[in-house]
């Protein structure tokens, strides 16, 4: 039984297509639904470049940043809860969710070498989720 329905969302229109899914689904169950955006922290290009932690200011207005744009998305969906979370995409949202879950992504289309080079978000959900994943094809209809 599906309690409740988490959405990740990186603002590109493929995601914009998958928060809608999300909602619809979480309406048409009857379930929260939990929308997310993951940021990801800056990281040094070289191995040899000294770790500098990022002012915490910084951080905080990047956070609540993403999340006035998370709440603006949501306007035309109705309610929902709205996290902003630290670190890989794939791992936060497969973090989140339990075998109660419904947990949707977009794929988001890549060139062959950007896939190589960095994987899909939406691959790794897939393969790591403890629950149903709904993968919204860029593109789809809503």
């Amino acid at each position: 039984m599906i309690s409740r329905v988490i959405v990740g969302v990186d603002f590109s229109d493929a995601s914009r297509a998958a928060l809608s899914r999300a909602s619809a689904w979480a309406h048409r169950l009857g379930v929260p639904l939990v929308v997310v955006h993951v940021l990801q922290p800056p990281a040094p290009m070289l191995p040899e470049a000294q770790i500098a932690l990022p002012d915490p200011a910084w951080l905080q207005s990047m956070e609540a940043h993403a999340r006035e744009h998370l709440l603006q998305w949501l306007e035309p969906f109705g309610e929902a809860a709205v996290e902003v979370k630290w670190g890989s995409p794939a791992e936060e949202l497969v973090g989140m969710a339990d075998k109660d879950a419904l947990l949707v992504v977009a794929q988001v289309g890549h060139s062959r070498i950007e896939r190589l080079l960095f994987g899909s978000t939406a691959a790794r959900v897939v393969k790591h989720a403890p629950c149903d994943v709904l993968v919204v094809r860029e593109g789809a209809a809503s």
